[in-house]
């Protein structure tokens, strides 16, 4: 957590507040916020539903569903500024961004229709990522859903983050990797199922727009994330 931070702040310091926030969450704002809102919506996220969005960053989600005013939505992160500018950006009075310092989630118990972990796993040990879905399983109403982008060695197009790691300097951000009986254990463990696995290469979400990448690509009628993604559903 406190790698993380100091990350963020030199970011910050560096880039200035919009593109080092925007950095902070691993650029392409606007590509990603769009792609994992047309994939919440290929699951069903509608009116009058909440959604717990672990791990908000700088509003890279919040941003793309604050337009709709029927969704009710809950933002967490352990970086104040991150969470500061995310409410700055989305401007809505009913929603919450809720600074958490561990593995709990600000939510009643039976409430959540979605909960996200975009590249949030991804940094936690194995452990805080079990407690993570203990803490998401109390909180999904019967049937709600986890979304869960992670890293896993099985796709060669994480390598390179792994190697990254590797040739980093010791006290910078964790990237962690993990495989899929990982998930569905810690998943089985805390009265959720897995509903689905998509690799992170795999074209598997509906497009309405074609998504433009600050590398040059282009995604049309389906996308990726680049990281893999688990559909965890409550027992």
């Amino acid at each position: 957590m406190n790698a993380y931070i100091k990350h963020v702040n030199e970011l910050e310091q560096r880039l200035g507040e919009v593109e080092g926030l925007h950095q902070a969450v691993g650029g392409d704002f606007h590509a990603v916020g769009k792609l994992e809102y047309y994939l919440l919506r290929s699951f069903g996220l509608t009116a009058g539903q909440l959604l717990v969005d672990v791990g908000c960053g700088s509003g890279r989600l919040a941003y793309q569903v604050a337009p709709d005013p029927r969704i009710r939505y809950i933002g967490t992160d352990v970086v104040p500024q991150l969470l500061d500018f995310a409410k700055r950006l989305v401007s809505r009075d009913d929603w919450h961004f809720v600074l958490v310092t561990d593995t709990e989630i600000p939510c009643a118990d039976g409430t959540a229709d979605f909960i996200t972990f975009f590249s949030v796993l991804t940094h936690t040990t194995h452990e805080q990522s079990f407690k993570y879905l203990r803490e998401a399983s109390r909180c999904l109403k019967a049937d709600g859903r986890v979304i869960v982008s992670f890293l896993e060695f099985r796709n060669v197009y994480h390598w390179e983050t792994f190697i990254a790691s590797v040739n980093a300097d010791p006290g910078g951000p964790l990237n962690q990797f993990m495989d899929r009986d990982a998930i569905t254990a810690w998943a089985s463990h805390s009265g959720l199922t897995v509903e689905s696995f998509f690799s992170g290469d795999e074209n598997h979400i509906p497009l309405p727009e074609e998504i433009c990448w600050e590398n040059g690509i282009r995604m049309k009628t389906f996308g990726h994330l680049g990281q893999s993604l688990a559909v965890l559903r409550k027992a």
